[in-house]
């Protein structure tokens, strides 16, 4: 699983996760993996299905982990509800 952290949860790893188990899960599960922004992220984030949030910078986050096949962490409650609309992996951090 490829893991995909927005701001709040790279704080929150930085900060040193609440539980070491919750650390290590994220720190060995994933790697880092430089992800460019092209056009057709660009793109898809204005046509995600559903009812994505509205905040562009969270649409491109959804975007980049649909086309990269990533799991977002975060603690987005607007990202979280999409994601259990079945439209993106994500976890909450």
């Amino acid at each position: 699983m490829t893991l995909l952290l927005d701001t709040c949860a790279l704080l929150w790893l930085a900060k040193g996760a609440p539980s070491r188990t919750m650390r290590n899960k994220i720190c060995f599960r994933s790697r880092a993996i430089p992800t460019a922004l092209d056009i057709d992220i660009l793109a898809n984030s204005c046509l995600l299905p559903g009812q994505p949030p509205n905040d562009p910078a969270d649409r491109i986050i959804i975007a980049t982990a649909r086309e990269s096949d990533m799991t977002i962490v975060t603690r987005d409650h607007l990202i979280l509800d999409y994601a259990r609309a079945g439209h993106v992996r994500a976890m909450a951090c």
